[in-house]
């Protein structure tokens, strides 16, 4: 026998699962106001309306990262807009994923995620996606997030949390594409070869100054690309090589996500 839909139902519903009124109500009445039903039939529409959002772009969003000094865990979640990603509703969502991450693993909360993240998606109207999840572990650990758009968590071999921190702010800030020169590849070298002579072949000098300006702009260019090489934010007079000798410390991990 079927239950009346009455306003004290669909109030119950509504502080359940946070969507509109008028969603509540017609749920409730689909399910001739029986509760359960009423939120399996919630749960399938809001799957429903993620999905006919899968095509569009979500390009801004929020990162998140926590930590217990051993273990830090980094998550993004995308949004459409930054109205969105200021949302209260999509807050608690990536904070319930980051700590999700936290207690249970990285796999475990991505097996979970698409039911917590769909009931959003019908709440804000926007496609929302998981971006980058990352777990890092290590004795010594840096992290920082900046506005809540990038974020970065490094981990040091020797040190401590103040210099890991300092260099998490200083790769944020730097944004470098490798860590050392060890990582370009000759590929990568043969192709910015390329571009600046092309730059310098318009130069009218002598083919031996054109060679010195030739490896000066190629070591300029990955110089400024290398972590290790970088001059340190807080510090023009030394590199963040020298910073981590100094301080008998070595880069075991870095991760970097930036919406």
């Amino acid at each position: 026998m079927s239950k009346d839909v009455t306003t004290e139902l669909i109030k119950e519903l509504r502080d359940a699962t946070g969507i509109s009124v008028m969603q509540c109500k017609n749920a409730l009445e689909e399910a001739e106001g029986n509760m359960e039903k009423a939120l399996a039939i919630l749960k399938k529409t809001s799957s429903d309306i993620a999905l006919k959002k899968a095509g569009r772009d979500a390009k801004d969003g929020r990162v998140c990262i926590k930590t217990d000094g051993k273990k830090s865990v980094l998550v993004a979640l995308h949004c459409e807009t930054d109205f969105v990603s200021k949302n209260e509703d999509f807050v608690n969502l990536i904070s319930k994923l980051t700590e999700k991450v936290f207690k249970d693993g990285v796999e475990k909360m991505k097996e979970e995620a698409k039911d917590l993240i769909d009931p959003i998606i019908q709440k804000t109207g926007e496609k929302i996606e998981l971006g980058e999840v990352s777990e890092v572990k290590g004795n010594v650990l840096g992290n920082y997030v900046h506005n809540n758009k990038i974020g970065v968590i490094v981990s040091l071999e020797g040190g401590n949390e103040e210099l890991a921190k300092d260099i998490a702010m200083h790769i944020t800030a730097m944004k470098p594409e490798y860590l050392s020169r060890d990582e370009i590849t000759t590929e990568i070298k043969n192709t910015m070869r390329e571009i600046f002579e092309k730059e310098i072949a318009e130069v009218n000098k002598p083919e031996e100054i054109k060679k010195k300006m030739l490896e000066g702009k190629i070591n300029t260019y990955f110089k400024e690309k290398t972590l290790l090489d970088q001059v340190f934010i807080k510090n023009g007079d030394e590199t963040i090589g020298q910073l981590l000798e100094k301080n008998k410390a070595k880069i075991k991990e870095v991760k970097r996500y930036s919406i």
